[in-house]
Order: structure tokens, then sequence, then C-alpha cells
């Protein structure tokens, strides 16, 4: 059967066009190798999904040896390898990628992002685990994911993980030594991953896809330096230098500041795709002008996060004024509305910038935040209050302020548990794992008289979708009420002064 499998994936190789037919007798000696297998009959195999192949093999590698540990980081880091037999080097690629680019940019795109899948580097079939459905809101339709495609690490590997050397190389998960690296149980393996070489702003990044694809060529723009993450002038120059590059790209970045910002501040880094969030798609509810630049179109969008959107032919129009806006939040204090910029010498404001090219004009949105806490908000006032944690207490990073939740794979099984409660009619309150559910359930079950079998899941769906438009609410620096709009215009008329 090993041999079966072998070719197998040779077979998908060839297929996928990873393999080249001159390269053939030459991948199949380098998994014969690989797997330490010194006999070998070659003949026509079943077509067979990666998955299944990649099963196959490890499988005979943890019997025969091959693989000292059985687990699935340990699997992981092998099958990672064995894909590895398969994948062109760096400088293939990269020609690839620079010819297609030649004809167009979506040309370029659409190779990369399929080589990244065809690779295992995005593994499609735990993708497709992850639960993905569509919330209309008073804000538009959002995104909802339950994110099932990270699998749960095994409590051997947790434990190898806690007494293994520490290391410094990679320094970290988005460093461009992560290409090809053999990874260890604290460290993913990525000898399949590849890297596209991109100049920005005249600094020297790199471009790559992410793993965990949350949307359509859901990509990743980084520093080859690992420096901290930074808005400043520089951000939006090279936002627009890469929007540019992949115009039916959008580009944007994480804030700067711990709990606004994203998970990996340490690495200088946007996010980018090609795919419409719901908040692009929502329109300016009130336009606006800064003296100066009368030029560019301004305006508050509707949207349940503080968010300023300016549009312009021109990018530099946009660069400069997106320069006083950001000097002028940075300091900005509004103590009525609890808008502080510093307190104790500890700065609280920044902005999530998120750029695209729409038609012939670039367009530019610049979300407030603000990231300080109090006693009673521990984790952050504009942040998810502790009533939605049940659904989200996650920071609120860039892909979520764009309209798309990526909730914890626990929300799965939970809402299993829940659905057949709430048709059973059981006391939630009486269950552990529910329990943090019942507040939420007694608040949402007046509305529907009557709960089916066929409508539960529909109804805890809109729910959730409620639920993360109030997180997004809460996150909101300005809130949604006469107050809070008042108070934004205060911000908005300050830019004029």
């Amino acid at each position: 059967m090993i041999d079966q499998a072998i070719r197998q994936l040779v077979d998908y190789g060839l297929r996928t066009g990873l393999v080249g037919k001159d390269d053939e007798i030459y991948t199949v000696n380098r998994l014969l190798e690989l797997l330490e297998i010194e006999e070998y009959e070659d003949q026509p195999a079943p077509s067979a999904k990666l998955e299944d192949i990649l099963k196959a093999l490890l499988d005979y590698a943890v019997e025969t040896g091959v693989m000292k540990e059985d687990g699935i980081v340990y699997r992981d880091l092998f099958d990672t390898k064995i894909m590895s037999m398969l994948v062109p080097r760096p400088s293939e690629v990269i020609a690839a990628f620079e010819a297609r680019y030649q004809n167009s940019p979506e040309e370029a795109t659409e190779y990369f992002y399929k080589l990244s899948q065809d690779t295992d580097y995005i593994r499609r079939y735990r993708i497709k685990k992850d639960q993905k459905w569509v919330a209309p809101t008073k804000y538009g339709d959002l995104d909802i994911t339950i994110n099932l495609s990270k699998p749960e690490k095994d409590p051997k590997a947790i434990a190898a993980a806690k007494t293994a050397k520490q290391s410094g190389y990679p320094k970290c998960l988005l460093c461009m030594e992560n290409e090809g690296y053999a990874g260890r149980v604290n460290h993913p393996a990525r000898q399949n991953h590849r890297i596209i070489p991109v100049v920005i702003n005249g600094s020297r990044w790199g471009f790559q896809y992410s793993p965990y694809v949350y949307y359509n060529e859901h990509c990743i723009v980084f520093n080859s330096q690992h420096i901290p993450m930074k808005i400043e002038h520089d951000t939006f120059c090279k936002l627009f230098d890469f929007v540019k590059q992949f115009p039916h790209y959008f580009v944007g970045s994480n804030a700067d500041l711990p709990i606004v910002g994203g998970s990996i501040l340490s690495h200088d880094h946007f996010q980018g795709g090609h795919y419409e969030f719901a908040m692009a798609r929502a329109g300016v509810e009130r336009s606006f002008t800064v003296k100066g630049f009368e030029d560019v179109e301004a305006g508050i969008v509707n949207w349940p996060m503080s968010v300023i959107r300016i549009c312009a032919a021109d990018s530099d129009r946009l660069i400069a004024l997106a320069d006083v806006i950001l000097n002028a939040w940075r300091v900005y204090t509004d103590e009525s509305v609890f808008i502080y910029a510093e307190t104790d010498g500890e700065p609280h404001n920044t902005i999530t910038p998120i750029a695209r090219k729409r038609g012939d004009k670039f367009e530019l949105d610049l979300v407030l935040r603000n990231n300080i806490t109090t006693q009673e908000h521990p984790l952050g006032v504009y942040h998810p209050h502790a009533k939605l944690h049940h659904i989200k207490k996650e920071n609120i990073g860039l892909i979520e302020v764009m309209g798309l939740a990526v909730l914890p794979a626990r929300l799965k099984d939970e809402m299993e548990k829940l659905a057949e409660a709430i048709l059973s009619g059981a006391d939630i309150r009486k269950d552990e794992l529910l329990e943090k559910h019942a507040d939420w359930v007694d608040e949402f079950r007046p509305k529907y008289p009557e709960i089916t079998r066929d409508t539960v899941m529909d109804i805890l769906h809109k729910e959730i979708g409620d639920v993360f438009m109030q997180v997004l609410e809460d996150a909101g620096v300005y809130k949604r009420d006469e107050e809070g709009q008042a108070a934004f215009g205060r911000f908005v008329a300050s830019l004029n002064k």
C-alpha cells in the first residue's frame, strides 16, 4: 500500500503542476529516501484526496518508526516535510510569479494562491471545516466564522513544547527565515512555504498568504526586518504603494497598541486580500471637509465602530490628510465621552488604517481606536464587554474591525448542545458548559414564540451575528447614540482648527 500512496502523491504533483514530467522519477526517489524505503514497485494507482494520501504515508512512517512520535503536532511536522518534496525552490516560484505579473497582477496572485493551497501550506481540507455564515444587521451583512482549522495540540506535544529548548530562530511566525524551516514542537514546519519579495516604499518586504485564510486570498505583507508595528506617515505610504502594485487587493494594518492591535505587534506587517468586507460596502452617512483638503472627499461611515473615510484620485493627498487626522487623534481628549489620549504617560489613541482602490480613486478608511482600561473593564473600555465574552472575548483586530467575526472553536460544540437544551427545555443554568450562555438565551428567547429543530440553528446564527454587532459597537470609541455622534462631530470639527 505504501507504493500506491507514493504513486498517488506523485500523480497529485503532476496533476497540480507541482511536479513536471521530467521530475517524476526524481520525486519518487526523494520520497523513498524520506520514508527510508529501499524497495519500490511503480504501478498505476487510483486517484485519491491529498488528505487521504498523506494519512497513508504518515501511518506508514509511524508504524515503521520513521516518525519517532505520533500525534497531530508531529504529523503536521512530518507531512509538511513530505510535501516539501514536491514544492519548487523559492527562485522558481518567484520567477513564475514575476512572469505572470507582467501579464497582470491578478494572474500572478491567482497562481501564487493556488500554489499555496496545492502545496498544502494552506490546508484546504481543514479550512473547509470552518463554519461560516452571513448575519444581516442594521449595518449590513456581517461575516461570521467559527475557526475550526487550527487543530488542538495533543497533551504529549504540549508537554514536549514546555521542555523544548527555546530558540530565537526564526524570531516570530512572520520572519523571512520561516521559508523552508523544518519547524519544531513549538513552531510550525514551513518547508512548503514560499514568499514573494516585494519592494514597498523603498524597503524590502515579503508577500505570502495566511495558512488560515479567513477570506478569499487572505494575504500577509511583512517587513523583511523584525521590527515592531507602528502607525505613522510611512504606514500610509506603504499601504498605497502596495495597492498600486496590486490594485485588486485591499490592504490594512492592525493598530499599534496592545488590546486594540493584532496578535503580533512585534513584527511590522499588513493583511490584505481579494475580498470586499461589510465595512467597505457601508456608505458615508455624514460628509465633511477639512480646510486645505477641499479636493478630498471625507465623511463618517455608517458603521458600529468609529470610521473616517477619505477618498481622492491622488493618493498623496490622502496620505497628507491621514497624517493630519492621525496626529490630531493621537493627542485628542474628550472627557465627556471618556476619551483620553493618555493617562500616567501611557498613550491610548491610535488608528487602524485600510486602503483600497475603487475605480479611478483611492480610498482610505481610518478607524479610531483607544485602549484605555478601567476596573470595570480591565480588558479595555473599547473592547467586547463582559456580557459578550460568552461569544467573543478576544481582541478586535483588523479583520473583525472590517466586519468578519473570527470566533473560537469551542462555540461549535456549545451551540450544538445549546440547541438541544433549548429544544428539550432543559435548565441551561445547571449545565456547567452552557451556563455562561443563559442570560443571552433569556434575552432572545421571547422573540421566538416557536423554536423547532428546523429553525433553532438559524436562530442561534442570527443571534450570534447580533452579538458580534454589539462587540463592534463596544469597540467603537464614539457610540452610535446622539451623545456619541455629537462628540464624533466635535473631533471632526477640531481638524479645521
